[in-house]
């Protein structure tokens, strides 16, 4: 631990105490990303998540803000993001009235341009406001899709990373007391420098076993009865195989779910498949692909495989 740093008690005693109270939450966490997220937190690491869209990665951040009662600071990388929307930026509007209200004054002398840097004349973004003391606690520092913003960005983030501190030119260093929470999302659509990578707990989300994603509808999607999830989760499970430019993940699974108790759906037909694709595929030559036969004899696998199965049970 770094020198000037309080440790804060730890969040969790064990891995499954991480497991438990993510699901209290309504977070299914696999046992590979409890060990990280568990490693992170004792070691004071970011945590560094990677995998396609729709698998969970932002949702670990919220679940972790509401389990330990921290504020969520959210920073939503985008190209061309910078230092001025991700960190600080000087308030030069007060800064302008605050030189001619030393113009104005009855010294009468030059304006002293050093005053003007300081830190009531910050504007504090996401990064910064995370390192700032919090009564309730460390926040949790959500960094989400680093892989949208520039590679000069993720330069800006490593004095962050390995000493939890920002250095401003004009002020000089701000420092954490007590680091953040940092959570950092990617969903690999570029590598990401190995120098970040390598100030981080790295954990891989990939996409449920058919047993999990069950159980995540259970949760997400408790009016679907048993019958429908079960056919929802095989025949995206089945989707999931097929060579599609972009498989739906367990953000659309849910979706889909909640969509079919919507239309008072009790069980898949082609049909209502077919018209509510576009709840499950996000690109059309995905959904002119699937619709139709294709779509048709998926369904007919899952129905026959549900039904085999629930005779081997018998």
């Amino acid at each position: 631990m770094k020198k000037g740093f309080v440790k804060p008690m730890s969040a969790f005693d064990t891995v499954e105490a991480v497991q438990q109270e993510l699901g209290s939450a309504g977070y299914i966490a696999s046992d590979g990303l409890a060990v990280s997220l568990f490693l992170a937190l004792a070691k004071q690491r970011a945590l560094f998540l990677e995998g396609e869209a729709g698998v969970g990665k932002t949702e670990i951040a919220k679940m972790l803000a509401r389990v330990l009662d921290r504020d969520l600071i959210r920073l939503q990388c985008y190209e061309g993001l910078d230092i001025n929307q991700a960190a600080y930026e000087w308030n030069y509007a007060r800064q302008l009235v605050d030189i001619q209200a030393q113009r104005q004054s009855a010294t009468n002398e030059k304006p002293d341009a050093d005053n003007l840097f300081r830190e009531d004349f910050l504007i504090e973004r996401p990064l910064l406001r995370a390192l700032r003391a919090n009564p309730r606690g460390a926040p949790i520092l959500l960094i989400d899709e680093i892989d949208r913003a520039d590679e000069a960005f993720e330069a800006y983030l490593l004095e962050l990373l390995s000493d939890w501190q920002i250095s401003i030119p004009e002020l000089g260093t701000i420092a954490a007391a007590t680091p953040p929470i940092v959570i950092i999302t990617s969903n690999r659509t570029r590598e990401i420098h190995d120098a970040l990578k390598r100030r981080c707990f790295y954990h891989w989300v990939d996409y449920p076993s058919r047993e999990v994603e069950r159980e995540i509808l259970a949760l997400k999607a408790p009016e679907a009865g048993a019958v429908l999830q079960a056919q929802v989760v095989d025949f995206v499970q089945t989707l999931r195989g097929q060579q599609l430019f972009k498989s739906p993940g367990v953000a659309e699974t849910i979706d889909w779910a909640q969509a079919l108790v919507e239309l008072n759906c009790v069980a898949l037909d082609p049909q209502t498949v077919d018209s509510t694709m576009g709840v499950l595929l996000k690109y059309q030559d995905d959904i002119s692909r699937i619709q139709g036969s294709e779509a048709a004899r998926i369904l007919s696998e899952v129905q026959a495989a549900l039904v085999q199965g629930e005779l081997s049970r018998a």
